[in-house]
């Protein structure tokens, strides 16, 4: 399948970037070294390298559609990285005491692509408008806290609830669908009008194209090291 280096290059900044930060929280975790505090370290720069991967998965998931239609093969795609999840769910319940993973990035990355299914036929502007009003949405619930956690995969969330990484539907699926409106709107079938390839972007899109890889054991080999090194 033929790949457009702009993305990879995209993708590939986004994992240096949750690369970074995620080093920076099992410091901070294990109490090592805090490199600062503030709202946009801990807040907002994670959610907008987060962010990122989900809008590119969006607008990827418009030109392998325009490649392949089978419903089948993106629905077990989606199942696919929604397994991924799980597996991290799994991990982090059985080895942290506290901030199970229970509907991270790769859990939303997954329902995110079979649901995308239900609006693939759209129009670039309905993709949008659609995506926009579950943002509007979701970040209004985030307000509130509710009585119940069987809805927390949604976006509604329990008093005292603590995870280490949560992106429930309610507001990224929204994100989602900003990507599926950019990728119908500037990838008319299938196809980049960016066409040069700058040489600097290489290392971006090699990791860019291991995204998933990195991202799966990108802690486990910084909890090796720290181990080496007797930090941990």
């Amino acid at each position: 399948m033929k790949r457009f280096w702009e993305i990879d290059a995209g993708r590939g900044l986004a994992v240096i970037l949750m690369v970074f930060f995620n080093y920076s929280f099992a410091l901070d975790y294990f109490h090592i070294y805090k490199i600062t505090e503030g709202w946009f370290f801990w807040w907002l720069f994670p959610r907008l390298v987060a962010g990122t991967f989900i809008l590119l998965a969006g607008l990827s998931i418009t030109l392998s559609y325009s490649r392949n239609k089978k419903p089948s093969k993106h629905f077990w795609r989606g199942l696919k990285v929604f397994g991924f999840g799980m597996i991290i769910t799994i991990a982090t319940w059985l080895g942290m005491s506290s901030g199970t993973i229970l509907f991270g990035i790769l859990h939303l990355i997954g329902i995110s692509v079979i649901l995308s299914l239900l609006f693939i036929k759209l129009k670039p502007k309905y993709l949008a408008i659609i995506g926009l009003v579950i943002l509007g949405l979701g970040f209004y619930l985030n307000q509130f806290f509710f009585g119940f956690s069987w809805l927390l995969w949604l976006g509604l969330v329990p008093s005292g609830f603590y995870t280490l990484d949560y992106f429930p539907l309610l507001p990224w699926f929204g994100v989602f669908l900003m990507g599926m409106s950019i990728g119908k709107n500037k990838y008319r079938n299938g196809k980049s009008k960016i066409k040069t390839q700058p040489r600097g972007s290489r290392l971006f899109c090699t990791l860019g194209r291991h995204s998933l890889l990195i991202y799966l054991t990108h802690q486990l080999v910084l909890v090796a090291a720290l181990y080496i090194l007797g930090l941990f």
